[in-house]
């Protein structure tokens, strides 16, 4: 068994000592029945001891308490056993188990009424009322004491628990948002920028081996100028992120209508005269959101470049579709398993294509497929379109 706390040990001491010396003193009652005097001494010791339990064991403390006030009464009352007795009481409420909260009070009222009862029924004198007054004095008004602190600490305690949860549930909501938020510009990172590199990385492999000055030359053009684009993206990006001012200013969305330029991007990067960039749009005149656009946007820009990378010699054919309610984009290219890739890639790009179409509830597919011209890789999303979906910016 743990020790005692300082508190109950203090309390008791005090009890004990302070008995003692009243009883010295002969501040002690009159015997009830014919029982020694000194016997209230041992009633003392016992109600000194049931402190000891007063946090560990209330309704045990209080049930030695009990016996010992009724020894101590009937030996000549010490004022030190009916203080501690109030204690025990005060003790039981607020640190008992919830059926003896809510019982104890009105066990103390009626125990109360009872003893006024048998008293009036005894003395046959109005003071009798004397003695259920001192009665309810040393239960009820302890007990209801407990019952006011134990309603402010349990109140106090489901206030605090609730302050965690709110300061947990926001922690996880940061945690959450900066999460997306890295989410996302990886994605924007990635879909802007891989691009260009890959066009780069192509363009310097041909312009290495190839001992043509004019070929260099073409390659060489070509890697700077997607050198220039890939600056002006991080720049813009770089700028999203410092909030350089512009954080009132509605960021640029690219739009479907400049699909054509991604096309024409993908012929200067692919380098090859056996790859032919084909769009077929039907998507028809209605708006698009903003999100929408943009998420097929980027997937038309990702599959382009993996395209670039890792395609076959042939056709490669970008086909943007309105149906009922959706969007359909599907990106098809010549499937070369056997050839490595052109240009090095993260793995990243299926993973930001995939993440993007979720956002927007959306289905989305990639992996080989058989077409008209054979064996082919195709990408294939469906963007749900609200039925009042708004143009985008």
């Amino acid at each position: 068994m743990s020790r005692s706390p300082r508190e109950e040990v203090l309390i008791a001491a005090t009890g004990l000592l302070g008995g003692v010396a009243l009883y010295a003193l002969g501040l002690s009652s009159t015997p009830v029945a014919a029982v020694p005097g000194r016997l209230a001494l041992l009633a003392l010791a016992v109600m000194a001891g049931a402190e000891l339990l007063r946090r560990r064991a209330p309704l045990t403390g209080l049930a030695v308490g009990a016996g010992a006030l009724t020894l101590d009464v009937l030996s000549g009352s010490i004022m030190a056993n009916v203080a501690m007795f109030t204690d025990l009481v005060y003790a039981a409420v607020l640190y008992g188990p919830p059926a003896a909260y809510r019982f104890i009070p009105r066990a103390t009222e009626v125990l109360t009424v009872v003893g006024t009862l048998l008293a009036a029924a005894i003395v046959r004198a109005p003071s009798a009322l004397l003695a259920g007054i001192g009665l309810g004095v040393i239960t009820i008004v302890p007990a209801w004491t407990g019952v006011g602190v134990r309603v402010h600490r349990d109140a106090a305690r489901s206030a605090r628990l609730e302050a965690e949860r709110t300061a947990l549930l926001a922690e996880l909501d940061r945690r959450e948002a900066v999460g997306a938020e890295r989410a996302r510009m990886a994605r924007e990172l990635h879909d802007v920028v891989a691009g260009h590199l890959s066009a780069i990385a192509i363009h310097s492999t041909a312009a290495l081996s190839i001992g043509d000055p004019k070929a260099s030359d073409e390659a060489l053009a070509v890697i700077r100028e997607n050198s220039v684009r890939g600056l002006a993206e991080m720049r813009r990006l770089i700028g999203i992120l410092r909030d350089a001012g512009t954080a009132d200013e509605p960021a640029a969305v690219p739009r479907l209508d400049g699909v054509e330029a991604l096309l024409d991007r993908a012929r200067g990067a692919a380098r090859d005269d056996g790859f032919v960039f084909v769009l077929h749009d039907e998507r028809g005149p209605r708006p698009l959101p903003a999100p929408v656009e943009l998420a097929a946007y980027r997937i038309v820009q990702e599959s382009l470049t993996n395209a670039v990378k890792h395609a076959g010699p042939g056709e490669v054919a970008v086909r943007l579709a309105g149906g009922a309610g959706s969007l359909v984009v599907e990106v098809t290219s010549a499937f070369d398993a056997a050839s490595g890739p052109r240009a090095p890639g993260s793995g990243t790009g299926l993973v930001g294509m995939g993440e993007r179409v979720a956002l927007v509830d959306g289905e989305f597919e990639a992996g080989p497929a058989e077409g008209p011209a054979g064996r082919q890789w195709r990408v294939r999303a469906v963007l749900p379109v609200p039925e009042e979906g708004t143009a985008a910016p």
